[in-house]
């Protein structure tokens, strides 16, 4: 393959989210490597070099393209995921929980709204693995879709949804990044879980020698596309994991909540059957009950969910709109759950 129908190939993944991993030609792009690894914050987006061509997300060699089976919904965006392994090292396994990037990797995200000649790039963050741990850092585009800068202090961008509501997008700082990404006082990957990666992109991993075995997934998170057909449970599960697990899950930010809802987490009151709030004060809506099952309107989850309003609304972050698919899919578990 020469190296631009090598580049087009890759375009070809990247803005379609596809699964499978193809390999860069050598000399089609390099990582710098000391941006990810070395102090500081580098300013714009091109000096790490994680793409060939940023503005069209073409990533260079050992910057793999990979989708999620369910994503975290922000507004709407559509999202490009990366993920860089440096040379020479591999993606660790551990089980069904993370994959276990090595320092020097990276995890890039972009959001963008749009389709077509009228997307539009509107932020990227970055996950650096260093030696002292993760650090996570948003860069917003300009206008002109040359160029990201650094954005400690993040920002808002007038954007249109999907749904055609316009919005003020707000793109978190930095230490906001910790709100979701916080575990027992560190900053984690919350997003590449091996239960929510297909099995053929997992196995590509391995082939091109970038993950070191395949996980020991006992079972895999449905993909979003497929939750009117799958079982309302395994659909709204993978929802609430991947939404809101980063948070209300043990020792992370809202582990005071009580509720716990991971994928693995079995225990109903866990999940917030029967379970009083703790202090949701307005949150609650008057309800008694985080999940009342049969009965959606009566649950404090659905209720939260179907906000915008701040103090009400959930999550927290990286929402402006209410989810209308992600509250369908609670509603119909909630309304389909035995009362005993």
């Amino acid at each position: 393959m020469s190296r631009g129908a090598a580049i087009l190939a890759a375009a070809a993944l990247s803005l379609a989210g596809a699964m499978a991993v193809r390999a860069m030609p050598p000399g089609a792009g390099a990582v710098v490597d000391e941006a990810v690894t070395a102090e500081g914050m580098p300013r714009t987006l091109s000096e790490y070099g994680f793409f060939v061509d940023a503005a069209a997300q073409i990533p260079s060699r050992n910057v793999i393209p990979y989708r999620l089976n369910t994503p975290l919904f922000s507004d709407g965006a559509e999202k490009l995921r990366f993920v860089y392994v440096p040379q020479g090292r591999q993606i660790a396994v551990e089980g069904e929980g993370l994959l276990d990037i090595p320092v020097g990797g990276a995890l890039i995200k972009t959001f963008a709204f749009g389709k077509g000649a009228d997307r539009r790039l509107i932020e990227t963050r970055v996950l650096l693995h260093r030696a002292d741990g993760w650090l996570a850092l948003p860069y917003i585009w300009n206008e002109e879709q040359t160029e990201a800068a650094l954005a400690v202090v993040g920002g808002r961008k007038e954007v249109t949804t999907p749904a055609g509501e316009t919005i003020s997008y707000r793109v978190p700082n930095k230490n906001q990044c910790k709100e979701c990404h916080g575990l027992q006082g560190a900053v984690v990957p919350i997003g590449p879980k091996a239960r929510n990666l297909s099995q053929d992109w997992l196995q590509d991993m391995v082939a091109a020698k970038h993950l070191a075995a395949m996980p020991a997934t006992r079972d895999t998170m449905p993909r979003w596309e497929d939750r009117a057909s799958v079982p309302a449970e395994a659909a709204a599960r993978a929802y609430l994991d991947v939404n809101c697990a980063h948070c209300h899950r043990p020792n992370a930010t809202a582990s005071n909540s009580g509720l716990d809802l991971r994928w693995e987490q079995d225990d109903r009151q866990a999940l917030g059957v029967f379970k009083r709030p703790v202090a949701a004060g307005r949150g609650s809506g008057g309800h008694e009950f985080a999940v009342v099952p049969g009965r959606p309107d009566d649950s404090i989850l659905t209720y939260r969910m179907d906000s915008v309003e701040p103090g009400v609304a959930m999550p927290e972050l990286g929402k402006s709109t209410v989810d209308e698919d992600g509250l369908a899919v609670v509603r119909r578990w909630i309304a389909g759950m035995p009362a005993s």
